[in-house]
């Protein structure tokens, strides 16, 4: 254990490898037992451990009220900068934590997950660091990870790869509501929703999503607290980001993201940040993109807070699983609904908001809540919900999500409607006169 206690205390600004990385995590653990939670999620493709490290006041279990929070970086195998920042944010966190007050109610009403790398064989495959593509981007299998999602717009038919399938039964597992994946290449703050139709905008350019303004107001919270990337500037003269932030469609478009995958089928408000113009930059530059970083992860960490949370219980005071509860004018294609202790946690900006409670077969309870800003007070809004005609002999069914893509179904439908009204007439007109 001292061993390990003294690797802790020896983190520095450099590339760590996989036996290194692990090394550091079990000596974090070690070193704050209370405080932290390390387990793997799964397994690359040539076997190595998909880790990731909890922390928090309650690190190895869901606490009731308290947020789940995620960072995953490295997915594309050579994009290197994120892998090291999370790393020396686990190192700020633990140190921080009875010290610094801020940092101590953080942990102490959110439980962060952090997982530096969920691709570690692309990264020991890149042998030449380079700014730009190398094959370590993919898994072993060649894969994109970061395209092999079920995609809400596309059947695109991929074929789930072990590290992608881990973190979908991790999102399952979890009750996320805020998570960020950390990328390279550019400097900019992405926002669902990486691919679209018609009915998102995608013909003007531009993919929203229900929550569109939440995830404006998510990338600017990152953008703007970091050291450069509010200005917007890029990484040449030909790419220009207005506040450092870009609707991923608008950007480019992409099938099969895992922040689309977050937002549909997992509940959980996902960003993406591009932290680095170059992918797999020198060591000597981690420790200034360290500092440039620091403040805006941690800025985005209090979002997790923002909005409402409670519970829905029948009317013995039991949770209701798999109730639905949305804002009006705010439907999900997957509706979100409550988890096994029956809470429920929605991201929105400070204002007035109808909440709409559901239980199928019952009526629907709708509550009016005014909305502050709290993430400085480090907790949502509370607001409950009580069924009084149910009972703890009734529940609610697993959310009702097929696994065809719902907003392709949604265009397919609104562009055929017509169509397919004339055609009935047509015929129904050759049917008469035929008889």
């Amino acid at each position: 254990i001292l061993c390990m206690v003294s690797a802790v205390a020896a983190l520095d600004f450099k590339y760590h490898h996989t036996e290194e990385l692990e090394e550091y995590l079990r000596g974090v653990h070690a070193a704050h037992p209370s405080l932290t939670h390390l387990h793997s999620i799964g397994r690359s493709v040539e076997g190595r451990d998909l880790w990731v490290l909890v922390l928090g006041r309650f690190p190895t279990h869901h606490k009731i009220g308290i947020p789940e929070f995620k960072y995953v970086a490295n997915m594309h195998g050579d994009e290197t900068v994120g892998r090291e920042i999370l790393l020396h944010l686990i190192d700020f966190l633990v140190t921080s934590y009875g010290r610094d007050p801020v940092i101590t109610r953080l942990l102490n009403n959110t439980r962060i997950h952090i997982m530096p790398t969920m691709n570690p064989d692309g990264f020991e495959a890149t042998k030449v660091p380079d700014c730009y593509y190398t094959r370590g981007r993919y898994n072993r299998n060649g894969e994109d990870l970061n395209r092999n999602f079920p995609d809400a717009f596309e059947n695109n038919n991929a074929s789930i790869q072990p590290e992608t399938r881990a973190v979908m039964d991790w999102i399952k597992n979890e009750t996320f509501v805020l998570s960020a994946n950390l990328h390279g290449g550019a400097l900019v703050a992405s926002y669902t929703f990486d691919n679209g139709n018609p009915v998102t905008g995608s013909l003007k350019g531009y993919s929203r999503s229900p929550d569109d303004d939440v995830f404006i107001h998510l990338a600017k919270t990152y953008s703007s607290n970091h050291a450069s990337m509010y200005k917007g500037t890029g990484c040449d003269n030909r790419q220009t980001f207005p506040e450092g932030i870009t609707n991923g469609y608008s950007w480019y478009q992409l099938e099969g993201g895992m922040q689309d995958y977050n937002y549909v089928w997992g509940q959980c408000f996902e960003i993406t940040l591009e932290l680095s113009c170059c992918k797999y930059p020198p060591a000597d530059q981690l420790e200034k993109f360290w500092r440039d970083n620091k403040v805006a992860l941690i800025e985005y960490i209090k979002q997790v807070h923002l909005g409402v949370k409670g519970q829905v219980t029948d009317k013995n005071g039991n949770p209701i699983p798999n109730a639905i509860v949305e804002a009006k004018g705010r439907p999900h294609v997957c509706p979100y609904r409550t988890n096994e202790q029956g809470e429920y946690f929605l991201l929105l900006l400070p204002g007035t908001y109808v909440i709409n409670a559901t239980v199928p077969g019952f009526k629907s309870l709708l509550k009016t809540v005014e909305i502050p800003d709290n993430t400085g007070n480090f907790s949502a809004l509370k607001q409950d919900f009580s069924f009084p005609e149910v009972s703890d002999q009734i529940r609610s069914r697993a959310a009702s999500c097929p696994r065809t893509p719902l907003y392709h179904e949604l265009a397919r439908a609104s562009a055929a409607v017509k169509p397919a009204i004339h055609i009935l007439l047509l015929m129904t007109t050759l049917l008469v006169i035929f008889k």
